[in-house]
């Protein structure tokens, strides 16, 4: 058998997860599983004890699950949750839960982005998953359903990353890592605890040069962190952080016939006018708690700074008039705001009532131009501008949330009400080109409900209700079929029902459960794109209702399994211009799956094997080009660890897509030049050290 056609299905990798459970029940009786506390309901609660899907995700000091440059990495077994490597820095992960987000062509949408309690996602909703720094993380938390409404507009889902707090013997360390295709990744840090003071350090440099040609990138990241207790009340947290990846080259997306004859390939657009991005990114913030008895006060502010410039691939005659924007994006953005919450606890006669109500504040305005990108005959350089304008997003979210626990039944009811401004300043009014300023304000109320029975001690079953919103993003604002900023464009709304259960099962094992519908209306959609300019509009209700499965367990005393599984529908429910009731929802596949069986024979060594299945993705509304086909990968990794007095000292290898499939990693939704396609990467291997001292 070629390799390339190796097939494994999502029914034998649910059959491998269930027998996995059924003899980790029977067998494994002296590990136990551990207890993740979640905050996404901004109270530390178990995820096993709330109506919701939530998943959290540990990460290990050690660096053992890999590089650690994206959250693709870690990520990958949580059900209805996908995150695809475009091997494109220049453009970010492509991430999307339950099918919120899946057709953004750049960055993150639809799905909030939160760190250390600072949104990493702009009050339009767009959002960039690099700033994440994963060397620091203590775990990710993962929020689906209809409570991730209770984080405004675009939660479709939450994604929070929670960075540890320095404590415990002052340590350094340093670690490097390499492998295929030039990836370099060299990081150093500092932690722990000094006079009452917590801090972490961290710094790190990663570069590479790409499994396609030209799509080389180097990123630079720093993160600082402290901690303190100002008094026995109270506790004060300082983080910055920053992020520097100049001249990232961007290979774009290929043709089907491109793909197919060599999936290593770069279309010679992207050559001609050296398509490429570099991004500077700092921030920095302050988040401030005091309790009151069982009472809670929450303060945060953040503020930052990001800077992009982008050369596009516009062809030269398609820009040359005077009203099109040119095919150079530069601007520069700050960002700032703050929130503050108060949390109640009241333990009652009959049960224990616990209420938060709070606002958050965010603001960013972009400083913004666009330049042709040629000067005369040369191409890929920076020339006449072509767009000057000041874009500021504002929004105002006040909410409320209640939880109520009452014997075997807790019941829970959040309400937020979003109010996000856009104002356009046009500075660029030159001949036929107009002025374009203008002002546009979406209001939404989104409630949610939720109520948890508990079965047994080991079994809870639950039922949660809900709205949802998501506006238009600046970019999906910026141009009409009639030129000009779309003012008329809608937000998309969506009303999301669940059905689950929590299960343990002996003293190992755990399963998770969830039946889901999403009923969407006015779904923002590609209308059309001409001479670089793509145009937005909203189509009518889509559909998406599935079935998510989470399981893990012990086998022996050294081998343990987990896995996922999500099985997925997601219609347009109603047909709009060419496009067919029916059609399948581009970039969302219909079944994504994950299993892992790990080995751990001693302390200091760890081994696993992982299975990861998508399958055939759509890549356009009409669905009528070539579907992205579906895959199986299968991967090892190999982990080690040695102490000598205060040394620790850490080895990694990896061995990803073991039999060298070829496949299509992720794809460029609706792209109207046809190139949807963007190649995941062959057989790669990737190795590392990395030593530890503790004073």
């Amino acid at each position: 058998m070629d390799h390339r056609q190796l097939r494994t299905t999502p029914l034998r990798l649910a059959a491998i997860l269930s027998l996995g459970l059924a003899a980790g029940a029977a067998g494994a009786e002296e590990q136990t599983l551990s207890t993740i506390v979640i905050t996404g309901s901004r109270v530390e609660v178990s995820p096993f004890d709330v109506p919701y899907s939530v998943e959290g995700v540990p990460l290990s000091e050690n660096a053992a699950e890999g590089l650690r440059v994206n959250v693709s990495e870690v990520l990958a077994g949580v059900p209805g949750v996908v995150v695809q490597n475009r091997q494109n820095y220049a453009q970010d992960l492509q991430i999307s839960v339950r099918g919120f987000g899946a057709r953004a062509a750049f960055g993150v949408r639809g799905v909030k982005l939160i760190a250390d309690g600072i949104p990493a996602s702009n009050p339009d909703g767009q959002g960039q998953a690099a700033t994440f720094n994963l060397d620091t993380a203590e775990r990710i938390e993962v929020l689906r359903g209809p409570f991730s409404s209770i984080y405004g507009n675009h939660a479709g889902g939450v994604i929070q990353l929670f960075s540890r707090d320095g404590k415990g013997t002052p340590r350094v360390s340093g670690g490097i890592a390499g492998g295929d295709h030039g990836t370099l990744k060299i990081d150093i840090g500092a932690e722990g605890e000094k006079n009452g003071i917590g801090y972490v350090l961290d710094a790190s440099h990663f570069e590479t040069d790409g499994e396609r040609r030209y799509s080389a990138a180097t990123r630079d990241q720093g993160f600082a962190k402290l901690t303190l207790n100002p008094d026995e009340d109270s506790k004060l947290t300082l983080i910055a952080s920053g992020l520097r990846q100049p001249d990232t080259e961007d290979p774009l997306g290929l043709t089907w016939n491109t793909w197919k004859r060599d999936d290593t390939a770069v279309e010679d657009i992207a050559l001609q006018y050296q398509t490429r991005k570099s991004i500077e990114h700092m921030q920095g913030g302050a988040v401030y708690e005091r309790r009151f008895g069982e009472d809670r006060l929450q303060l945060q502010a953040y503020a930052g700074q990001r800077s992009v410039i982008q050369y596009q691939s516009i062809p030269k005659v398609a820009q040359s008039a005077i009203t099109q924007a040119g095919g150079i994006i530069d601007f520069d953005r700050d960002f700032h705001g703050f929130g503050a919450r108060w949390i109640a606890q009241r333990t009652l006669e009959h049960g224990k009532l616990t209420v938060t109500t709070g606002f958050d504040y965010d603001r960013s305005q972009d400083d913004r131009q666009g330049y042709q990108n040629f000067i005369g005959n040369t191409l890929g350089v920076k020339g006449e501008l072509r767009r000057d304008e000041i874009d500021t997003v504002t929004s105002l979210d006040p909410y409320v949330q209640a939880s109520w626990q009452q014997g075997d039944w807790d019941w829970s009811l959040g309400v937020r009400h979003s109010n996000v401004k856009f104002d356009v300043d046009d500075n660029f009014i030159v001949g036929a080109n107009g002025d374009d300023s203008g002002t546009v304000r979406y209001r939404k109320t989104t409630p949610a409900f939720g109520v948890l029975w508990r079965a047994t001690p080991l079994l809870n079953v639950y039922a949660s209700i809900g709205t949802g919103f998501e506006t238009p993003t600046l970019t999906e604002l910026s141009y009409s079929a009639a030129g000009g900023f779309n003012f008329d464009l809608k937000p998309s709304r969506s009303r999301q029902m669940e059905l689950g259960l929590k299960a343990y099962v002996g003293e190992t094992g755990r399963i998770n459960a969830a039946l889901f519908q999403i009923r969407t209306e006015d779904e923002i959609v590609v209308a059309g794109s001409s001479g670089g300019r793509t145009d937005y509009t909203n189509a009518g209700q889509t559909l998406r209702h599935g079935l998510e499965l989470a399981a893990e367990s012990g086998l022996t005393r050294t081998l343990s399994v987990r896995g996922a599984l999500t099985f997925m529908r997601a219609v347009y429910d109603e047909a709009f211009g060419t496009v067919e009731s029916g059609n399948r929802i581009p970039g969302v596949p219909a079944v994504s799956a994950y299993a892992e069986l790990a080995w751990k024979p001693f302390a200091g060594l760890s081994s696993a094997i992982e299975a990861v299945h998508r399958s055939k993705v759509q890549v356009n509304d009409d669905n009528d080009d070539h579907p992205a086909p579906a895959y199986t990968l299968v991967n090892l990794r190999l982990g080690t660890e040695q102490q000598s007095g205060p040394w620790t000292f850490n080895q990694l290898l990896r061995l990803d897509n073991v039999f060298d499939r070829k496949y299509v990693g992720s794809v460029i939704v609706g792209d109207r030049n046809g190139r949807y396609y963007e190649p995941g990467p062959g057989r790669s291997v990737y190795g590392g050290v990395r030593a530890t001292y503790r004073f």
